[in-house]
């Protein structure tokens, strides 16, 4: 069922994994409860859970068999490379619209970049751009897939694939600068150093006998710990809790976390 090699595989193009999903916050009053907060303004959560599995349609598009009817391989969220803001409000009570294709693949690897605009004053308006890396697994989630090769139609399609790769390249780099691979640079150790100092009791030079700074909360005190039971609802497909519901969840976390202290 599943290739051997990439070479194996058919070519797609940007167009065969192209998407566009309509969120009619403005026209469906139920569906814009869901999506509000106690401020009556949008969860970015929600839009970041839609986003994820707006990426995994995009990229079961990509690697759809039209033997199989279906995609074949499992696909998983990587990371989330980048998200842009246009707009810093997003509207509550008007339509949203997202569009994304597949822009850039490795070799078990998919990058997906979406748009988001809302519609407002009658037009639709930029929100955000983001883009996301999917990795293909079997079914059993085993070992790497490989994925369909993508070629690249046009200029403005060759520019998005140049952008992958220089995407990729960079974070490789990031990657080799992990302080699981290389001890902190002199500028970052100065300020853990100068950290430290700041914190320190004079009186007592001890380790264990720390000063809290003005206006400072000790980093112990600023943790806000959440437990989440998945029940089967937040399943995806292939019987496991699905990414976007986590990645939703740990957003909330953080939020909640930053109202606390903010």
């Amino acid at each position: 069922m599943l290739a051997n090699s990439q070479h194996d595989l058919p070519a797609k193009t940007m167009k065969d994994s192209y998407l566009e999903v309509h969120l009619p916050l403005g026209s469906e009053p139920q569906l814009r409860e869901k999506y509000l907060t106690f401020h009556n303004t949008v969860r970015f959560g929600r839009i970041l859970e839609d986003l994820d599995s707006l990426a995994v349609l995009i990229s079961y598009s990509h690697t759809y068999n039209p033997v199989l009817k279906r995609s074949p391989l499992s696909i998983v969220t990587a990371l989330v490379d980048k998200i842009d803001m246009r707009q810093h409000i997003i509207y509550p009570d008007c339509d949203i619209k997202f569009t994304g294709q597949v822009t850039w693949v490795g070799k078990t690897s998919i990058e997906a970049k979406m748009h988001m605009s809302q519609y407002h004053d009658g037009a639709y308006t930029p929100v955000l751009d983001a883009t996301f890396v999917m990795v293909a697994r079997d079914p059993e989630n085993k070992r790497a897939a490989f994925v369909n090769p993508l070629k690249p139609e046009g200029p403005e399609e060759e520019k998005l694939f140049q952008q992958g790769e220089a995407n990729k390249c960079r974070r490789i780099e990031l990657s080799t600068a992990s302080l699981l691979k290389v001890a902190p640079t002199d500028e970052e150790r100065k300020i853990v150093h100068s950290l430290f100092l700041n914190t320190l009791d004079t009186k007592t030079v001890s380790f264990r006998s720390r000063v809290l700074p003005p206006n400072s909360v000790w980093m112990e005190d600023a943790k806000l710990k959440g437990l989440e039971i998945c029940h089967p609802q937040e399943r995806n497909i292939f019987n496991r809790i699905f990414g976007g519901f986590l990645m939703r969840k740990a957003y909330e976390l953080g939020w909640a976390n930053a109202c606390s202290f903010g």
